[in-house]
């Protein structure tokens, strides 16, 4: 299995639809919910401005999970009923591992989650993390110059953050780091 995967849908509805494309948003996440193993919710927002673009994301525990989703049948129906709402194509975003350490670039819309909730899960991890590891690597570098006592430490704190810690602790903490705003 994979890491966790979120998927960032923006669509323009056409007008005079949007009460229709709501409810078929809520029927499609009910949908999701009950027929496809790995589903972890979903969150709709309205656009800022009438004609603007509403936003949806999803969250699947595996991109092999999300695919299943994709590819079937229930997906397919939903979206062809759909169909005569959509006043433009979907731009989807596909959003896997700890990308949410990262800025993406200007003008990319992507859910945020709560900076405070990041900050202090990442103190808590970074704190016990880089504790263990003097205590444990402290002994073993005696006598190395201090920027490469460093460096080593901040190698492995990194790689395992990266790629043991935080892809198990994210869904774990997913509502906590992402409060739940379901604001159709």
């Amino acid at each position: 299995m994979s890491d966790p995967v979120t998927i960032v849908v923006r669509r323009k509805v056409k007008p005079g639809r949007e009460k229709d494309y709501e409810v078929w948003l809520e029927r499609l996440t009910r949908g999701a919910a009950e027929k496809f193993e790995g589903y972890l919710g979903a969150e709709f927002h309205r656009p800022a401005q009438p004609g603007g673009e509403y936003r949806s994301v999803f969250r699947f525990d595996s991109l092999e999970h999300l695919e299943v989703f994709e590819r079937s049948g229930f997906r397919a129906q939903m979206l062809a009923e759909a169909s005569d709402m959509f006043a433009a194509d979907a731009a989807w975003q596909r959003m896997t591992g700890l990308e949410f350490w990262f800025d993406p670039p200007p003008g990319t819309k992507v859910p945020q989650p709560s900076p405070h909730r990041m900050a202090l899960v990442l103190i808590a991890v970074v704190f016990v993390l880089v504790l263990i590891l003097n205590l444990i690597l402290g002994p073993l570098m005696t006598g190395w110059p201090l920027a490469l006592r460093v460096l080593v430490t901040v190698t492995i704190q990194v790689s395992l953050m990266t790629y043991v810690i935080m892809p198990r602790l994210t869904p774990l903490i997913a509502r906590f780091i992402y409060p739940s705003s379901k604001t159709l």
